[in-house]
């Protein structure tokens, strides 16, 4: 007999991640049980499936694909690697012809390969939303372009073709003004309505420095952490490929030379370990008072001894009466205990440049903390913070209320987990809470955000997208204080 031949067939793909081209080929080769290994994927200019290599009357049944085969192809597609297309074929073969569940069998070789692709592009697009910086263009000349909106343009290189996954987070984070991300295979622009694609860019077209170099200088080096200083985790978390279009890292070999004096300071200035605590005299100074007047009230707070055991005094809240907004933080830090003022540490250095990019005036707004005193826990020289327990700040609610009452805000923004329990005496997670809210029986607006110390608790690729949700909560709030009451 006659041996059987089997005939070659070839489909060509639109450049970068096509993938309806690739829906639309499968769904004619899978039926027609065309085998993988005939067909050759060629990425190209014109993307089309050659009528002469499937037959146009292919049938078979419908291909229904399993979720987690669907959610594989959509992120396979954007890897880089030539060999994608036919991989991902083999894959959705062996699946309609019976293996259901093959996606979820990691042990499998061709589903392991497929699944460390997936995982590269994920890594890629977090890479993405992490370090591109936008710039402004025509920052030099300080102009406003024509309809009053700014225009700002990036440069990324992608390991992957992930443009088009990438740029609706960017449209949704900068809404109000015009933008272009610049890479070496496409670009996105944004006008405020509509994101639309074009061809690759050139890095020169990119602005090389603005007026915002300085502030992301400034919030990279407050939050830089000196006794967590690992250099090989900070590349491999955030690689040098990255560093030229991030103008923070320009601070970082200074920072790492600074960073054992700046340990060792830390160390020395540390105070004693705690005394013992006494609930039962913390208890008894606030007995019988009923302050009339915020000075009165900061008079017993000064006179009281802490409840928490150690704190070198109590830290009071500062801001004016009648300021529209009052920000309630957990408890004073290191810095805050040794200086006796709310936010002056670490934590309050981020908050207060995310106040200025979200144009609240720290001198006009009151800063407190839900607990008055510092607690901690001694590790030689060092203090370590310890979060106060429900019953810590159920017993300094009583001065936070009244402190609030004689202040008289607008909004109060609830700065952590521990600020909302002090406000409202439920427990209730920062990620269900977060955004406008109203504490009941109060009569004041609220908002809940995550306190300033959670991101400088986070990894350094992580930070600058929660800094900018962080900042757009404070944006949020200045709107809710503007509007009329």
């Amino acid at each position: 007999m006659p041996a059987h031949t089997v005939q070659a067939r070839t489909i060509r793909l639109a450049p970068g991640a096509d993938l309806d081209g690739f829906r639309g080929a499968i769904r004619r080769l899978v039926p027609a049980g065309i085998p993988p290994e005939t067909v050759t994927w060629v990425e190209g200019e014109a993307p089309s499936l050659f009528p002469d290599e499937v037959p146009s009357d292919a049938t078979g049944p419908a291909l229904a694909l399993p979720r987690a085969v669907a959610g594989l192809v959509a992120s396979v597609v954007m890897h880089r690697d030539p060999e994608r297309y036919g991989l991902l074929h083999r894959l959705i073969r062996r699946v309609a012809d019976g293996e259901r569940h093959l996606a979820e069998v990691a042990s499998d070789p061709l589903v392991h390969r497929l699944h460390l692709m997936r995982k590269a592009v994920g890594r890629d697009l977090h890479k993405m939303h992490a370090f591109l910086r936008f710039r402004r263009a025509g920052a030099e000349q300080g102009t406003m372009p024509e309809g009053g909106r700014e225009r700002f343009m990036a440069w990324f290189e992608p390991d992957h073709h992930i443009l088009a996954e990438a740029a609706p987070f960017f449209s949704a984070r900068f809404p109000s003004f015009d933008w272009s991300i610049l890479t070496p295979d496409g670009s996105a622009h944004w006008d405020g309505t509509a994101l639309r694609f074009g061809p690759a860019g050139r890095r020169e077209d990119v602005p090389e420095q603005d007026a915002f170099e300085a502030g992301w200088t400034d919030y990279y080096s407050s939050t830089f952490n000196p006794a967590r200083t690992n250099l090989a985790a900070m590349r491999a978390e955030m690689p040098k490929k990255y560093w030229h279009n991030m103008p923070e890292t320009a601070a970082i070999p200074g920072l790492v030379r600074e960073a054992g004096r700046r340990v060792g300071e830390m160390i020395a200035r540390a105070p004693e370990a705690p005394v013992k605590r006494v609930p039962a005299r913390a208890l008894a100074a606030m007995a019988a008072q009923e302050p009339d007047s915020l000075v009165a009230l900061n008079a017993v707070i000064r006179a009281s001894e802490p409840l928490v055991p150690g704190a070198t005094q109590a830290v009071l809240g500062e801001g004016p009466i009648g300021a529209g907004i009052a920000f309630v933080g957990e408890q004073p830090g290191d810095q805050e205990d040794l200086q006796g003022r709310p936010f002056v540490g670490p934590a309050g250095q981020l908050l207060a440049g995310a106040l200025r990019e979200a144009g609240i005036d720290r001198d006009r707004a009151y800063l407190t903390n839900a607990v008055k005193h510092f607690k901690f826990e001694a590790r030689g020289k060092r203090r370590i913070h310890q979060k106060p327990t429900a019953g810590e700040v159920a017993h300094y609610r009583w001065w936070l209320e009244r402190e609030l009452a004689f202040v008289g805000p607008r909004l109060v923004v609830a700065l952590g987990a521990t600020a909302v329990l002090a406000l409202t005496g439920r427990q209730v997670p920062i990620t269900r809470a977060r955004g406008p809210a109203t504490f009941e029986g109060k009569p004041y607006g609220g908002l809940v955000t995550v306190h300033p110390s959670y991101l400088l608790r986070l990894p350094d690729a992580a930070r600058p997208e929660a800094y900018a949700d962080f900042v757009a909560d404070l944006r949020q709030a200045a709107a809710l204080v503007a509007e009329p009451a």
